[in-house]
């Protein structure tokens, strides 16, 4: 792994959690602390209703942001909002928001607005298990990067097999390390590339020990800190 590239361990929270978890950052400190991980970067994304009011830590960030800046868009969140809130990153083009409706372009110009309001974007792409079998995957992702990713310079993907989310299936580590080698010959050698994709505890060492995996993006295992903390341990020193 480039020098450059500092691991980044990214907790999306999703739908869970209310006041009761805005210590968590803390209680994450307490058993990891920022003394031990000066090498690393750890980053949670709870729901945009807690970003105000989490404790110090870690760094934070929101789970997706409207492409306008204000207006009438009921129920969406600008990433000036969220920047205002405490975020530093916003993650666009999640498999979940896709499957809601988000297209490349939407992701693009989220990731636009990202930039326009100082946050890191987190660019999400990946296959469906049926475009995996097709032959299809490095073909669609390298497509979805070519339409999500506009030309900014301080951005991250997560590559996030859609099969392997959430259905406790993981990519091998030879699939993830194909693909994450693909990915960073298009993109080049100073965007951190994050997996995403039932990544826990039991295999984020063998994962995170791949030259073109920068770090990961987690979800029901960045739920609790003992399990986030024993993943960014495994993040290499």
């Amino acid at each position: 792994m480039p020098q450059t590239l500092r691991p980044l361990i990214a907790a999306n929270w999703k739908m869970h959690g209310g006041l009761s978890w805005t210590s968590k950052p803390s209680d994450f400190e307490a058993i990891y602390p920022s003394s031990e991980r000066r090498h690393l970067d750890v980053l949670i994304c709870p729901p945009a209703t807690l970003l105000a009011s989490m404790n110090d830590g870690v760094f934070l960030g929101g789970q997706d942001c409207h492409a306008a800046v204000s207006g009438a868009h009921t129920g969406d969140v600008s990433a000036e909002m969220l920047k205002d809130a405490g975020a530093t990153y916003v993650i666009v083009g999640h498999s979940e928001r896709r499957a809601g409706g988000d297209t490349d372009e939407d992701v693009h110009a989220k990731a636009e607005a990202a930039k326009r309001a100082g946050l890191i974007p987190i660019i999400c792409v990946g296959e469906t298990e049926s475009q995996r079998d097709a032959g299809q995957a490095e073909h669609v992702v390298s497509e979805q990067i070519k339409a999500s990713v506009p030309d900014i310079a301080n951005y991250v993907i997560a590559y996030e097999p859609v099969w392997a989310i959430g259905t406790g299936k993981t990519a091998t580590p030879d699939d993830v390390d194909e693909m994450h080698n693909a990915i960073r010959a298009q993109v080049g050698p100073d965007v951190q590339l994050l997996y995403g994709g039932s990544v826990k505890p039991a295999n984020a060492e063998s994962l995170l020990a791949l030259k073109n995996v920068n770090g990961a993006l987690i979800g029901g295992a960045g739920l609790e800190m003992e399990s986030l903390a024993a993943i960014a341990r495994a993040a290499p020193k």
